[in-house]
């Protein structure tokens, strides 16, 4: 992969800056657990400023409401460098955008396309994402919740968990059994349901940070208007892991991973103990530059990835290990501020609103948030499996029999 910069991503680059100068000042904090609340007004005006300029929703069509651009590795790249050096938000980054949308723009119909991408890069519709129950979580095609089709609407009934912003979400994009008939993986359907239809509960699901980012959601008769299906019945296997192999990436974002680099470089350089910054010190700077390396890598094998996505090739065994690598990288970024702050961060409060925009609090935030995320999005242990399986074509873990 050639790395050299043309003309016109200098352009870009200086454009980048320039945005950064004149508006970074507008830019809402970055950091601190995420997806605990819905975006606020400033959040949402930074993300329309955003779109406007090319800086978020790039390479979604016009038509749609996104810049319009074609998808571009290295202007992604660019962007997202010259924003996590300034430290500036790169906008919403949620389930929505960051998973249907991709989804829709691939397997949606139009009318789908034209209704749902307009609202959700703008922040105005919420989404969460129902697929984990309390027996289908790592085997996912065993769910049972399950839709029967009904005078032109799909009726709902089942229980979803570990349901991440339900409290507040305004959508969900929703796996069920529709056809009870055939093979677990052929019943499959997935269908976007809105959070206000009657026979919905939502039962929120407290964490070690304080605050309930998952929830239970158990559905009584809900219905779902039968054009809300995507691709069609049964297909909802196969549009789960377009939305899984945009979720990985998400969880593994190496974005995410840049921008908590320069944090944390910041935060040893700003730390002194007996007057000497920890960053001076060759045992922090030595564990900060192994986690450099770390994270350089894993933003160049994203690169890789993007490359291979533009150019319509399967990345295999490249895209497996993103979320395992990406999760874990981030949790241990994070463990190093923890160590670097000592009792600095344990003024933390989970019922204060205002505690995870503190630089010191935010990282145990992130600490404790992360260390969920190495579960969530398929755990560690079963992505492992997954990867030497799947991706190694190593032997496939032997099971006990009679449950013993």
């Amino acid at each position: 992969m050639d790395l050299g910069l043309s003309e016109r991503h200098r352009a870009l680059q200086a454009a980048a800056r320039d945005f950064i100068a004149r508006f970074g000042h507008l830019s809402p904090p970055v950091g601190g657990g995420g997806g605990r609340k819905r975006p606020d007004r400033k959040a949402l005006d930074w993300q329309a400023l955003l779109i406007e300029h090319g800086f978020a929703a790039r390479a979604v069509p016009r038509r749609y409401g996104g810049y319009g651009a074609e998808p571009d590795v290295f202007e992604a790249a660019i962007i997202t460098e010259e924003f996590n050096r300034a430290g500036i938000s790169l906008g919403i980054q949620g389930q929505g955008i960051r998973m249907l949308v991709p989804t829709l723009l691939e397997v949606g119909t139009e009318a789908q396309r034209e209704r749902w991408i307009g609202p959700t890069i703008r922040g105005e519709v919420i989404w969460a994402q129902g697929y984990s129950e309390p027996e289908a979580g790592s085997d996912l095609a065993a769910l049972r919740t399950q839709a029967r089709l009904e005078d032109g609407q799909f009726i709902v009934n089942g229980q979803k968990i570990w349901t991440s912003s339900a409290h507040f979400a305004d959508m969900m994009f929703l796996l069920c059994r529709t056809e009870p008939d055939r093979p677990k993986h052929l019943g499959i359907s997935y269908l976007l349901l809105s959070m206000d239809s009657p026979g919905i509960e939502v039962r929120p699901l407290p964490t070690m940070t304080g605050h309930a980012t998952f929830n239970e959601v158990f559905f009584t008769d809900v219905r779902v208007p039968a054009d809300q299906i995507v691709l069609g019945r049964g297909e909802g296997w196969r549009v789960a892991n377009v939305t899984l192999k945009h979720e990985r990436m998400l969880l593994g974002d190496a974005s995410k991973l840049m921008h908590r680099l320069h944090r944390l470089q910041a935060l040893l350089a700003e730390t002194r103990v007996e007057g000497r910054p920890l960053l001076a010190s060759p045992v922090w700077r030595d564990r900060l530059m192994r986690l450099q390396g770390e994270v350089l890598a894993a933003k160049y094998h994203q690169m890789r990835l993007l490359g291979e996505a533009a150019r319509g090739e399967e990345s295999g065994l490249g895209l497996l290990v993103v979320k395992y690598y990406g999760s874990t990288l981030a949790w241990r970024l994070a463990a190093l501020a923890v160590d670097a702050l000592g009792e600095a961060g344990l003024v933390y409060d989970p019922h204060d609103d205002l505690a995870e925009d503190d630089a010191a609090t935010a990282w145990y935030a992130d600490w404790m948030y992360d260390l969920g995320l190495i579960i969530g999005g398929g755990s560690s242990n079963i992505q492992k499996n997954i990867i030497a399986e799947r991706g190694l074509g190593m032997p496939r873990e032997p099971k006990l029999q009679g449950g013993a």
